[in-house]
């Protein structure tokens, strides 16, 4: 029997003079692939926007944190929970509980412990050395547990009981954003969380070339006799035609998610929504890179969703060659067109007709090569619900 349940996403969406992931000298990102420089939208900064996005798809509660600041994160609810604990007090009750779920130690940083002694302030908040990831539901059950030994936070965690309680809770009912992107936590391996969602480096069809806008900005305040610029400076960008691609491992999905968020659901449905929301928030979320800038809000012309029950396969070989929009009256249509051929060659060489299961999504006459491509869904709501219903079948199959 087949063992694992894949969602996969491509996407292929043109993006207009932009600059929304940039590199260390400020240009947008690159890479080259099949010998030509591509355009590139790195996967941390398309992870982040999806992540992001989810604010607008789910609860608070099936959320998670990521941040240095936890203690102040848990040091509110604690505060919450008990009103006679203020939150600063609760600061180092809550670097202690921290300690004792992930053994991270939380310390007030040197630097700003200096600058806040020089500019005559209070003692910051303690703060991790790196980014921790705890969901609403951990860092409200590590507040009660926080509140129950507030007493002597250090005596009670002494108690081998409470310490492993401590950790448990830390390890229990992970968040959506937690189960999708994973967590590592250096101190306590025990303590990390795979990545369910693999997010592919998005890639232009075609060769690019990064441009450079020259800018001026007049001050208001000018007088005739001033003439010019009060500013000048440039900005690089680029335009693509991006194929965009992430893969979902829902059987890990699932696992990640354990029980679920509460006590009274039924296991599939944090599943469901998770699938949901991952879908929804890749095809719908865009990097906010320089959008002030260039206003850049564009979505996807052609989504192709695959179900699978053998490994992740990314289309991105389609377009090693890189598109001429001269031959085709722009990238976008010749980019349909590529996979168009390439998806049945390589599903037929490949795949498991029998358990695959293919949708589209497609706006504008650029795209209807795809009309041969799996089952048309005429809306982005139509096709998340879809595809997390089949998922969830799949799953409650097994």
């Amino acid at each position: 029997m087949n063992n694992r349940i894949i969602v996969e996403v491509h996407a292929l969406q043109n993006v207009p003079p932009s600059n929304i992931n940039r590199d260390d000298t400020g240009a947008p990102k690159t890479a080259f692939y099949g010998g030509v420089q591509r355009a590139r939208v790195s996967s941390q900064a398309w992870k982040r926007a999806t992540r992001t996005f989810f604010g607008t798809l789910l609860e608070p509660a099936e959320l998670g944190v990521r941040s240095k600041r936890v203690a102040e994160l848990l040091a509110e609810r604690i505060h919450g929970l008990d009103s006679s604990i203020s939150e600063k007090d609760a600061w180092p009750l809550a670097a202690d509980t921290v300690y004792a779920a992930t053994g991270s130690k939380i310390e007030v940083s040197e630097r700003k412990a200096k600058d806040a002694k020089k500019n005559g302030e209070d003692a910051p908040a303690p703060e991790s050395s790196y980014l921790m990831f705890l969901s609403a539901g951990q860092l409200e059950g590590l507040a009660r547990l926080t509140v129950e030994g507030a007493g002597d936070i250090k005596a009670f965690f002494k108690d081998k009981d409470n310490k492993a309680q401590a950790k448990a809770l830390a390890n229990a009912r992970h968040s959506v954003d937690i189960a999708l992107f994973g967590r590592m936590v250096a101190d306590s391996a025990d303590l990390n969380v795979d990545a369910a969602a693999q997010v592919a480096h998005a890639l232009s069809v075609h060769r690019v070339e990064n441009e450079s806008d020259y800018f001026t900005a007049v001050d208001d305040r000018n007088t005739a006799a001033e003439p010019g610029a009060g500013m000048i400076g440039t900005v690089d960008f680029n335009s693509a035609t991006l194929y965009r691609y992430a893969a979902l491992d829902v059987d890990l999905l699932a696992r990640n998610l354990g029980q679920g968020l509460r006590d009274d659901e039924d296991p599939l449905t944090p599943v469901r929504r998770a699938v949901e929301a991952f879908v929804h928030g890749f095809l719908a979320s865009l990097p906010t890179g320089k959008v002030n800038t260039f206003g850049n809000h564009t979505l996807p012309d052609a989504v192709i969703v695959t179900l699978r029950t053998t490994r992740p396969v990314s289309y991105v070989s389609a377009f090693e060659e890189p598109v001429d929009a001269a031959q085709h009256g722009g990238h976008m249509k010749a980019a349909c067109a590529r996979l168009a051929e390439y998806i049945p060659a390589v599903e037929t060489a490949y795949g498991d007709q029998d358990t695959t299961q293919t949708w589209t999504l497609r706006v504008g006459s650029a795209t209807t090569a795809l009309d041969a491509i799996g089952i048309q869904v005429p809306r982005l709501s139509a096709l998340v619900y879809t595809v997390a219903d089949a998922a969830a079948d799949h799953l409650g199959k097994r």
